[in-house]
């Protein structure tokens, strides 16, 4: 039995599954938990293995930087180790990915009807992939080439700094840089709380009313609920002026450190876009402006004008990432 796991900020899934007669991993059993409500992963663990469960391999995606076979969690309070986890299990078959790497493996083994082409420009070439998934945080890897497959490599380049292209973006950096005390990485712009960020700094510029709809910083609650959900949700189906910028700004925050990761890694084989935000606001990055942001790079507009950008559709894409690591 393979164990596969999906380990993020937000909820942690794991699944076990089992090559089939076609030599095809087959998800057998899948479990989602709150992962802020265990203070340890062991915790998740003890739940959903069984007494009788004999694991032969395991893999785990995990949103943080993974040293030593060794992860301290980003937006967590666990510490993953991979030597105890294959004692624990009793095989040397255990691996941490940092779940951007995972994510990126699983595009690779997942459909092609996940996939949903960006550029109609696009030309299919071979070459590294780049990889980059907005979601409680923004995740980036890449997807080496060797000249006959690829490669995950981990990175943390959610974590470089944030770089405005207009005067409005300008603004929008100064407004962020009184709330991190000097840095901002791209992150804090692009993940779910950028979508608040970016209303409120709209509505402290006077760009527009606020929106009845939307609860104000100090009524979030369960009740009223997610706030960045309800800004993104008013901007795409075009129901409010300020939350439609919202939208159109972090569309072009997106595309523009899209097109970033594709030149730091030549990423001539494409671009792979993942993560919970992207399917949710798909119509606005169909549109021109998000292709217009990710060529807009000077001398290099030719070249990034031909790269595919795919975005992915399924959910899974760790998880399948993580169940074929080992396979």
């Amino acid at each position: 039995m393979i164990l596969a796991g999906d380990i993020g900020g937000t909820k942690t899934v794991l699944a076990l599954y089992r090559k089939n007669s076609q030599g095809k991993m087959q998800c057998k059993f899948e479990q989602t938990f709150v992962s802020n409500d265990y203070p340890q992963f062991e915790d998740i663990l003890s739940i959903f293995i069984k007494p009788d469960t004999v694991i032969d391999a395991a893999c785990f995606g995990i949103a943080g930087p993974i040293v030593n076979q060794r992860c301290q969690t980003t937006n967590l309070p666990w510490t993953i180790d991979a030597q105890e986890l294959a004692e624990k299990f009793n095989t040397s078959k255990v691996k941490l990915l940092n779940d951007l790497e995972a994510m990126a493996v699983g595009m690779l083994h997942g459909s092609a009807a996940d996939l949903v082409e960006l550029n109609p420009n696009a030309q299919t070439k071979n070459g590294n992939i780049a990889v980059l998934a907005a979601g409680t945080g923004l995740g980036e890897a890449i997807l080496f080439w060797d000249g006959k497959q690829h490669h995950p490599i981990a990175t943390e380049g959610g974590h470089t700094d944030f770089a405005p292209q207009t005067v409005q973006q300008d603004q929008f950096l100064n407004y962020l840089r009184k709330q991190f005390n000097g840095h901002v990485s791209w992150e804090r712009v692009l993940s779910g709380v950028g979508f608040s960020y970016l209303y409120d700094f709209l509505l402290e510029s006077g760009f527009g009313p606020a929106c009845p709809a939307v609860p104000s910083v100090n009524e979030v609650s369960p009740s009223a609920g997610d706030r960045n959900a309800i800004i993104s949700s008013l901007g795409v189906n075009n129901k409010d002026p300020v939350c439609v910028e919202v939208v159109r700004l972090f569309v072009e925050f997106y595309a523009a450190e899209a097109g970033n990761l594709a030149l730091q890694c030549l990423a001539t084989g494409g671009v792979f876009i993942g993560g919970g935000i992207g399917p949710k606001i798909r119509p606005a990055l169909e549109s021109e402006s998000f292709l217009r942001a990710f060529t807009a790079k000077g001398r290099f507009v030719p070249l990034l004008n031909g790269i595919s950008i795919k975005l992915s559709l399924n959910p899974n894409a760790p998880l399948i990432g993580a169940a074929n690591y080992f396979f």
